[in-house]
């Protein structure tokens, strides 16, 4: 059975968000600073290569079972942009939230296209050299907004815009948005995943 996994990730917001979810299913999400794992280099083109790389390189500093989260937020007028490269839009030293929310709004300023969406790719390996990962994908519609609404979220989720709702992804409260982001969908694909591999007995 699965009761621990660590998180290579070193972001706060996740963190919360992650503990939350799995917390419903008796695992312990341990952040990898808690294990001194060095920060993973993310030289690779796409999500899914960057999130296995993570999740390896988690495992393989603490010898636990790891979750990499690779995730950003895409608009279509910019070509896909940010991207992988949301966390870091504006520059990395340091990362800014504020900053990078204000670049992509700079950027989006006078298109016709406002459309973003957010992509959330996860992976889940059970130990460092695990031949069969657990990949999942999830990806949230919506359009941008220059002005920031709603206290609740992080990154770019007071900028995110959800038509349907009619109020930004900060703005949601935590179970709204855990059952319909794209980090709430591609956990659910996951656990969909681990439950074919165990069908007897799911380790979650």
């Amino acid at each position: 059975m699965l009761k621990q996994i660590v998180l290579a990730s070193g972001n706060a917001g996740k963190l919360k968000e992650f503990t939350r979810w799995f917390a419903a299913h008796d695992i312990e999400v341990l952040p990898q600073s808690a294990f001194n794992v060095p920060e993973c280099p993310e030289p690779h083109p796409t999500f899914i290569e960057n999130a296995i790389a993570k999740a390896r390189h988690a495992s393989k500093h603490s010898g636990k079972p790891a979750l990499a989260d690779d995730s950003g937020i895409c608009a279509p007028a910019l070509g896909g942009a940010p991207g992988i490269y949301s966390a870091r839009f504006a520059g990395s030293n340091p990362k800014s939230d504020a900053a990078n929310n204000a670049k992509l709004s700079a950027e989006l300023a006078g298109k016709a296209d406002q459309r973003c969406y957010y992509v959330c790719v996860l992976v889940l390996v059970r130990h460092e050299n695990d031949p069969q990962p657990i990949i999942a994908e999830g990806i949230w519609h919506g359009t941008w907004q220059a002005e920031a609404a709603g206290e609740n979220g992080f990154g770019y989720d007071p900028h995110f815009y959800i038509p349907e709702l009619g109020c930004t992804a900060a703005q949601l409260d935590p179970e709204t948005k855990n059952r319909i982001s794209h980090r709430g969908l591609a956990l659910t694909e996951l656990k969909q995943k681990i439950g074919l591999l165990y069908p007897q007995n799911p380790p979650y």
